[in-house]
């Protein structure tokens, strides 16, 4: 049971990567341990799982491999080898997969070779729980979502600020030496919504085998990782011990939000005379407010 309950914890860190079956195409994840694997996958619209342990990896590996006498641990590694490269995007001629799909179950085969005699090997399976599919699925898309809108919220206000900078800069008698670099100022509200006429069309046309980048891959075991660090600080909270994870400090950045609103606090130095009511309501308002509060400056030859 606590082989099962490492697997699941491991499995839950691993990203998600688009993997092709024939003309099939899919989501998925898998983690291969000592103790035996788990593998979930989905078609965006179904979601399957298989955790497989040493028995029956060992009586599986018989009844579809008949000629070959080996240890299970030899068939974990095997499948290992199969299956990672396939996740990180590697196929190989010498290995073939196939999928059958019914109302209740998914079934992968695999043709390969091991110690030079064909390998077969079948993945049974059948439909995840909802909890699971929570897990891996509903909860981390939502927090990616919250932290890509707060990096987009800080990137808008470092626009703005950077946009009254050179504004002022132009009003101390700055001016640029090259006229192709003038940009206009930029505006949030057009920006999204060009945004979203343009390039949301073509992001929802590319297809499924798009779903996870290798950026968001990255910001996905991020986002979980900070889940598991605070189930682990709830769960240990009564003796205070904490095992800690190690992630990315760059990523580690976006994800602050796994306890904190998305709302962002105003800075403490707006003027007291705006009151409650007139809080800018956007990170770029309130960097037009409090830049242009700031000291006039003379030019320092960046445009010369």
């Amino acid at each position: 049971m606590e082989g099962s309950e490492d697997l699941d914890s491991s499995l839950l860190t691993q990203p998600w990567a688009s993997v092709c079956f024939g003309e099939s195409t899919f989501i998925a994840k898998a983690c291969f341990r000592e103790t035996g694997y788990v593998l979930l996958i989905s078609d965006l619209s179904s979601v399957w799982y298989e955790r497989a342990d040493r028995d029956v990896i060992g009586k599986r590996s018989k009844e579809l491999n008949k000629r070959l006498t080996a240890h299970v641990s030899s068939f974990l590694n095997c499948l290992s080898n199969l299956m990672c490269p396939l996740l990180e995007g590697r196929e190989s001629d010498a290995n073939s997969f196939s999928c059958q799909q019914t109302a209740s179950k998914l079934t992968i085969r695999v043709k390969s070779e091991l110690s030079g005699l064909p390998f077969y090997w079948d993945f049974h399976c059948p439909a995840a729980a909802v909890e699971m599919i929570s897990r891996h699925l509903v909860r981390p898309l939502i927090r990616m979502s919250l932290a890509l809108q707060y990096q987009l919220q800080e990137l808008a206000s470092l626009l703005v600020q950077k946009d009254v900078e050179i504004e002022d800069y132009r009003e101390s008698g700055a001016a640029l030496s090259r006229g192709r670099l003038r940009t206009e100022p930029f505006q949030e509200k057009s920006f999204l919504q060009k945004f979203v006429d343009e390039s949301l069309p073509q992001l929802c046309g590319a297809g499924d085998g798009q779903a996870f980048t290798s950026t968001l891959q990255h910001l996905y075991t991020a986002v979980v990782r900070q889940e598991v660090r605070a189930a682990q600080k709830r769960h240990h909270s009564g003796d205070g011990e904490t095992t800690e994870l190690t992630s990315s400090p760059q990523l580690d950045s976006l994800v602050m939000l796994g306890s904190q609103q998305e709302k962002v606090e105003p800075p403490s130095d707006l003027p007291q005379s705006l009151g409650a009511a007139a809080t800018p309501s956007s990170p770029a308002q309130r960097a037009r407010l409090l830049v242009s509060k700031a000291k006039r400056k003379k030019a320092k030859g960046l445009f010369g």
